[in-house]
């Protein structure tokens, strides 16, 4: 294993194995009762002024615990009432401390777009982002092929969650299908970890204009957003700036105020 992702989505895959093992997927879809998409990711960014993603995030694999003892409820209600247009919840336990349980709960807590943040592979995590109360699915264009790419994001949309597709180079533009909603420029080095907001400046020309786009990882700065916006970006996602200090809420307060 020669890199972070690798490392991730090889326990991935050993993860759903054994969740499918305890709940098969036939039994996980008989739980799917309703495929509308209540709240729309796509459409609350194309309605915000800022396009601000925050991030529930506890850990992440370059920087170990960010906030370990960060709980769901003392945030995500403040990410709502402070103007996040979205907000994004890591699901992966062993690299991210996330847990579908903190999806769940966030969901009984706020009626803000929730995007589930993990490493997705198979469809049963599509079932399970549905039926946990996610609005949107990440997928990660580095840890897919293009057909996985196509099979995984026409599924999601069936199952009436909005398509947030990620690419960190020009390669990976071929990941980008008719079954997309948002396209995320990772500004991180998923291999490295090494971040450069140089990357969503150098990509967003060759995006095509249908999708919404936005720009992850790396943003700590209003400028950089104003930036990004004046080149036509829509979303920013934004985890670690927020998650770092005592109070995430307030510090994303704080940064929409300086937006403004």
């Amino acid at each position: 294993m020669d890199n972070i992702l690798d490392k991730i989505i090889a326990n991935k895959r050993i993860e759903v194995a054994q969740q499918k093992s305890v709940i098969n997927i036939a039994e996980l879809a008989k739980k799917i009762t309703d495929t509308t998409n209540k709240y729309s990711f796509k459409e609350s960014l194309l309605n915000s002024s800022t396009g601000i993603i925050s991030e529930f995030k506890r850990r992440s694999p370059s920087r170990g615990w960010i906030f370990e003892s960060a709980k769901i409820e003392e945030v995500i209600p403040f990410y709502s009432k402070n103007g996040a247009s979205a907000i994004s919840v890591l699901t992966d336990l062993d690299f991210f401390g996330g847990t579908l349980a903190d999806l769940e709960l966030a969901r009984s807590i706020t009626e803000t777009p929730l995007l589930r943040k993990d490493f997705m592979i198979d469809e049963y995590q599509l079932y399970q982002a549905k039926i946990y109360g996610a609005n949107a699915i990440l997928l990660i264009a580095s840890a897919l092929s293009v057909d996985e790419t196509k099979q995984l994001a026409a599924k999601a949309k069936d199952l009436g969650l909005d398509v947030l597709l990620e690419i960190h180079n020009e390669k990976e533009l071929d990941h980008i299908n008719d079954k997309v909603d948002v396209v995320g420029v990772n500004n991180r080095n998923l291999s490295t970890f090494v971040t450069d907001i140089q990357i969503s400046f150098d990509l967003v020309e060759k995006i095509p204009n249908e999708f919404v786009k936005i720009s992850e990882s790396g943003i700590s700065q209003p400028q950089t957003v104003i930036d990004l916006q004046e080149v036509g970006y829509r979303g920013f996602l934004m985890g670690e700036n927020f998650m770092k200090t005592d109070n995430p809420g307030k510090a994303l307060d704080d940064f929409i105020k300086q937006l403004k």
